[in-house]
């Protein structure tokens, strides 16, 4: 049986910042189903809820040493799921409000990657993978590369490097190469890892890995050319032999309409347009909207920054509701100037707006449930799984073509009567308000509406597919070794 070590900074249920939590928690599961004997590791937050932290089993004390700094070492395990979590303990590093976002972070994610090579005699698991996952593991394959080749438990492991987002790379002063690496000047000098006279640790990750990979087909091939390369596209372009797009699922047991215990009215595809009007009135009156059972309701459920197209939004939606019969819910959080906008258009449209500037996942899960349309018009989307969560509780998809969003919302073809939602090709306000017209004039035909939302209640975007996909990368590693 293949034996894969699974490392993230994140992943549900512990803790969770954005869609890498979603995938780490998720596909390790189905990885288990496919043969897989995989375990989980990561860094043991303070934040992690008292439910999980409290049955963790304490298993090893020890130090390790970040450049010249002894550090202490502690590891915890965890099973869940059927899924052995390793969580490594530094309360100096990680008992912190946030997981991200301090000065030291070179450090903290420094002292991580040396931590998850170091324990492996610890729990006596030598994996024939190591799946890495965004910047802040990145150094994994370096330090293994440059550290533990002439190991003989270590030289045969490969790894495998996954870009969920190209943008957050990494980036610290060089010195720190020395300082906190421990790493000799060479590395920098060479340009393994100096980008623009500082240090890269996605970069590193990217040319001391065995295999790329990244969260959807199409973002692959965006990321090798400049508007979307994030000045990585170089060498992800020399490197594209080794880089592979796998789309990201959804975890169908979270997200299941038939048994969700969020939503009002559980519902399935026979049953779906009735059941959406009884989850909208009850979330109407939760909300404080006016009730209309047959008000569509349009969602947008994002983290507030630029990157997902809130100038757009911005753009066209005072337009928008003061002459289409709508009503525009908004949950996320972000920067400041775009939540105090949208607070502000709650002010103007009372009776058409509501805006939640906090994170609930259960008023997420009411929302895909009663919402009409799902709006995600994002300038750049790597994956992107709210689509997928909206294509399956029946609300209607209204994207920007790009990146995994082409590779999941097919436009409604009205010759052929095919498709599941609304898209738009350039990223402009006119184009967004002009898809979102089209779909409200669509929203009246009841045949038409119901024929795209099975469209997209029927279309697979489980687990299943893309785990398969990753367990043929991680074979041809380990056919490649032997």
């Amino acid at each position: 049986m293949l034996k894969l070590l699974y490392v993230a900074s994140e992943a549900a249920p512990f803790v969770k910042t954005g869609g890498l939590g979603d995938v780490a928690g998720s596909l390790p599961k189905e990885l288990k189903k496919q043969n897989i004997d995989v375990r989980v590791i990561l860094p043991k937050y303070n934040t992690i809820p008292d439910q999980y932290s409290s049955k963790m089993k304490h298993i090893y004390d020890g130090s390790i040493n970040v450049a010249w700094r002894e550090k202490y070492l502690g590891i915890e395990k965890l099973k869940h799921n059927g899924i052995t979590f390793y969580f490594i303990d530094n309360e100096y590093y990680f008992k912190r409000g946030q997981c991200y976002g301090y000065d030291d972070d070179a450090e903290r994610f420094t002292f991580f990657c040396r931590a998850v090579l170091a324990v492996l005699p610890v729990i006596d698991f030598w994996p024939d993978v190591i799946h890495l996952n965004d910047w802040q593991t990145g150094l994994i394959s370096v330090f293994l590369k440059l550290n533990y080749m002439n190991d003989k438990l270590y030289k045969n492991i490969r790894t495998v490097f996954t870009i969920h987002n190209l943008k957050y790379q990494g980036i610290f002063p060089a010195y720190m190469l020395e300082d906190v690496l421990g790493l000799d000047y060479k590395y920098f000098s060479n340009g393994d890892l100096e980008f623009y006279d500082a240090i890269n640790f996605m970069k590193g990750g990217l040319i001391y890995s065995d295999e790329l990979t990244t969260v959807s087909k199409s973002y692959a091939k965006e990321v090798q050319n400049a508007y979307f390369g994030e000045q990585m596209d170089g060498i992800l372009r020399s490197r594209s032999d080794t880089l592979t797009g796998i789309v990201n699922g959804i975890d169908y047991e979270e997200y299941n309409p038939v048994t969700d215990e969020y939503i009002y009215a559980p519902y399935n595809i026979n049953n779906v347009l009735e059941r959406k009007m009884a989850n909208r009135v009850l979330l109407q009156k939760r909300l404080g909207l006016p009730i209309n059972r047959r008000t569509p309701i349009i969602a947008f459920i994002s983290r507030l920054v630029e990157a997902k197209g809130i100038d757009l939004l911005m753009r066209i939606l005072d337009e928008l509701l003061q002459y289409e019969n709508v009503q525009f819910i908004l949950l996320g959080t972000g920067d400041y100037k775009y939540e105090e906008w949208f607070h502000g258009l709650q002010w103007r449209f009372p009776k058409k707006v509501s805006i939640t500037t906090t994170f609930d996942n259960q008023l997420a899960h009411q929302i895909y449930a009663a919402s009409s349309f799902f709006l995600m018009p994002s300038r750049y989307e790597p994956c992107g799984i709210g689509q997928m969560i909206a294509l399956r509780y029946g609300s209607i998809p209204i994207v920007h073509s790009v990146g995994g969003l082409r590779d999941t919302v097919i436009p409604y073809n009205s010759y052929k009567n095919t498709g599941n939602g609304f898209v738009f090709k350039s990223y402009n306000a006119h184009e967004l308000l002009f898809s979102i017209k089209r779909a409200l004039e669509k929203y009246g035909d009841i045949t038409l509406r119901r024929r795209i939302i099975a469209n997209g209640m029927t279309a697979d975007f489980s687990w299943a597919n893309s785990a398969k996909q990753y367990v043929r990368i991680y074979q041809a590693l380990s056919v490649e070794n032997s």
